[in-house]
């Protein structure tokens, strides 16, 4: 806590000023919300006034000092915006101008705003700024703006430099640089990386890399920390040009952004390359309560959106979920907290991943949660629909157990077809989550014949513990984790042969990539560009017509349509076929709710509000059969609606750990672009048959500690200060 001596006084245009000893002239006006314009200046940045926009008149003070690099003193006066100050800004201003491509003083939108702000002309300011290459708002453009540079007396000198856009991620054109600084002193000082430097002295002097090398080439980290900082563009994001209509954070750190629970993906990624693992943990359990369950199953889309992958492979961030799931110490459990017993009922359908996180965090705001499964054992698709060697039942039952421990009741073996019975029973609320267990029919003539089987039920039976003889030659037909899952489990159960019938490509196929190819080690047959015509039974065996496909124009999926080949009909024989084309929902019509033509129930994407009051609904049955990463997000909307509903606060989010920001220091790491991906250890083919042992094995502890430092640390961006803006002013039409 300061003290008074450690405080002084100062007036800044007339504003009386308090502020610590050591404090600039910038900030403390910038305390007193008085604005000094300035290019160079950074909060996060040493200030070297460099630009000497920033310059003030100082009562006693010979010249004029920039504010940036001036302590303030007790006693000082200053001003800032005198006629004198405003006309020497505007003359240095020009001298920046004369070799930046001044877009922003000839834009057709130049009276074009940040989107909060309220533009004096009643403009929308909503887009994007059009003239800036990288199709975003212009810091710059606010200052020149501000300023009001007006009729340009020094000619604008072209510098002609090429674009240089040799790299993947950022884009560097320094025509648009105006010798800030800040890129620099971002990359050196404050990441401790320095491929950054001022190139040649004087009129020459640019900035750039040495011997003009890529940025891969110079080892850079691709943090993206040298654009947050860039205010003129000429530095910038390729994926900003390419997708102008992504939002900033989607755009930096894109594997947060496309999580659909919202898991701060990049900080749990960087606790594990620091050896925080309970700290990765806590992370994670911040927003879903099945992290061992997610590091094995989750389809991981924040992969796909990994920035890394653009350079060569993406960070395997499920699978460091999975690494620091496996060594919970329950750590955690001292910040997670539970509000008290509110005396309100909530009935959740379906122990699934939705219905389960919902009741989860519905448990922890206080409410009594009573949760309906139809079949014995909890878990929904998790438990009945993925196999025990993806997923092992007692990681699944550890993570329902720390949900029952919140406060969560399930019934077992109960369905329930009426929402109306529960709310006489004095449920307040139900949130509908019943799944999409029912097996798609094929359409094909014999398919109601012994031996033919739909993917679901064929997994289900397994899982829940049913003799199930396959016979020794089985086909699955399909190209999705299902078809994948029930091929790999009647390996498993014995068959000899086992062949995947898809109609259209490997390229083509939904399922996972990894789970295709794992597909493949163990010996299964891949038949592509084929589909069931027939299926009859003669001689103890299943025959099977199918028709060879080719590939035309893309259908409302955006793959391309399989066609049938004609007079290509092959028929073969086996002794069971699975139907692995897909799953439907059944949904009660005493659910009294509004569903679509396709028999899913329509929901509120922001609440998973259904049409009928005080009922909610997530998971497969309002999105048809997903992922359980998409289930859980559902689940978290719901439980924050509905508590709202209920009278709390809605608010279901909980900091489980106080470790919550990135070191900005990293250095430079010789050869980091070239980090290769790991490599999960997996059991040996050979060891696969007839047994359902886990596959993965896991990763050791050196492996992912390096894993979590092959990323790119991209959530550092969003803990850099934001530059100060110049206030909206809006430029008046004759300026040129």
């Amino acid at each position: 806590m300061l003290h008074m001596a450690d405080m002084i006084k100062l007036k800044i245009d007339d504003v009386d000023v308090e502020v610590a000893r050591g404090t600039t002239v910038l900030k403390a006006a910038q305390k007193a919300g008085v604005y000094i314009p300035t290019a160079c200046f950074h909060p996060d940045l040493t200030p070297f006034g460099g630009c000497r926009l920033c310059i003030v008149e100082i009562e006693k003070m010979r010249g004029l000092p920039t504010s940036c690099s001036t302590p303030a003193a007790e006693g000082m006066v200053v001003k800032t915006n005198t006629p004198n100050l405003q006309n020497l800004r505007r003359d240095y201003l020009q001298l920046l101008l004369t070799e930046h491509p001044h877009a922003c003083l000839d834009c057709e939108r130049r009276e074009r705003c940040g989107p909060n702000d309220i533009c004096l002309r009643n403009v929308a300011v909503t887009e994007r700024c059009v003239t800036c290459p990288a199709n975003q708002h212009c810091e710059f453009q606010r200052l020149v703006d501000y300023i009001g540079v007006g009729e340009m007396a020094l000619p604008y000198k072209f510098r002609g430099m090429p674009v240089d856009d040799r790299d993947p991620l950022i884009v560097r054109d320094y025509n648009l640089c105006i010798l800030c600084g800040r890129c620099v002193q971002m990359c050196a000082d404050v990441r401790g990386i320095g491929i950054y430097s001022f190139i040649k002295r004087g009129i020459e002097s640019t900035v750039g890399t040495a011997f003009n090398r890529t940025l891969k080439e110079s080892s850079c980290r691709f943090c993206g920390a040298c654009v947050e900082v860039c205010p003129t563009g000429a530095l910038f994001d390729k994926a900003a040009k390419e997708h102008p209509e992504l939002s900033r954070e989607a755009v930096a750190v894109p594997c947060h952004y496309k999580c659909p629970a919202g898991i701060n993906v990049p900080l749990y990624v960087y606790q594990v390359a620091q050896g925080k693992y309970q700290d990765s943990l806590a992370t994670v359990r911040e927003k879903v309560p099945f992290p061992g369950a997610l590091g094995r199953v989750c389809i991981h889309p924040c992969e796909g959106g990994c920035r890394r992958g653009s350079l060569n492979d993406p960070i395997s961030i499920r699978v460091l979920k999975r690494f620091v799931a496996d060594r919970d110490t329950g750590e955690w459990k001292k910040y997670s907290r539970k509000l008290p017993a509110t005396g309100k009922k909530v009935a959740v359908i379906g122990a699934g991943p939705a219905g389960l996180t919902a009741g989860y965090y519905l448990a922890k705001q206080g409410h009594g949660v009573t949760v309906f499964e139809q079949f014995p054992v909890a878990g929904g698709m998790m438990r009945v629909g993925i196999p025990d060697y993806r997923l092992p039942p007692a990681v699944l039952d550890n993570e329902i157990d720390i949900i029952k421990e919140a406060g969560v009741e399930i019934k077992f073996n109960t369905r329930i077809d009426s929402v109306d019975s529960l709310f006489t029973q004095g449920y307040q609320a139900v949130f509908l989550a019943p799944g999409a267990h029912r097996g798609m029919k094929l359409g094909v003539e014999g398919e109601e014949t012994e031996g033919v089987l739909d993917g679901a039920s064929f997994l289900r039976r397994v899982n829940l513990g049913e003799k199930v003889n396959a016979g020794d030659k089985v086909a699955v037909i399909g190209g999705g984790n299902v078809a994948i899952d029930a091929a790999r489990v009647a390996l498993r159960l014995g068959a000899k042969e086992v062949s995947l019938i898809y109609r259209r490509t490997r390229d083509e196929m939904p399922a996972s990539p990894e789970e295709v190819e794992a597909a493949l080690e163990e010996k299964i047959e891949l038949v592509i560009l084929a589909a069931p015509l027939k299926i009859s039974r003669s001689n103890g065996q299943l025959s099977l017509v199918c028709q060879r496909m080719e590939l035309g124009e893309p259908d409302a999926s955006g793959r391309r349509r399989p066609v049938p080949v004609k007079g290509s009909e092959f028929a073969r024989d086996f002794s069971t076929i699975i139907g692995a084309i897909g799953q439907a929902t059944d949904i009660p019509a005493g659910f009294q709710v509004k569903t679509s033509k396709s028999g899913i129930i329509e929901a509120n994407a922001d609440t998973m509000a259904t049409s009928h009051a005080g009922v909610w609904a997530g998971g497969d049955a309002v999105s048809g059969p997903a992922s359980v990463i998409g289930a859980i997000a559902a689940g978290r909307k719901a439980a924050g609606a509905i508590d709202k509903y209920l009278g709390g606060s809605g608010e279901i989010d909980e900091e489980l750990t106080q470790d919550r920001r990135f070191t900005m220091q990293c250095g430079l790491v010789e050869g980091f672009p070239e980090f290769d991906r790991v490599k999960m250890p997996e059991l040996p083919v050979a060891q696969r048959a007839g047994n359902f042992n886990e596959v993965e094995l896991g990763l050791e502890e050196t492996a992912a500690v390096f894993e979590g430092r092959r990323c790119f640390q991209c959530g550092c961006r969003l803990q850099i200060t934001p530059a100060p803006e110049a206030p909206c002013i809006a430029r008046s039409t004759d300026v040129k």
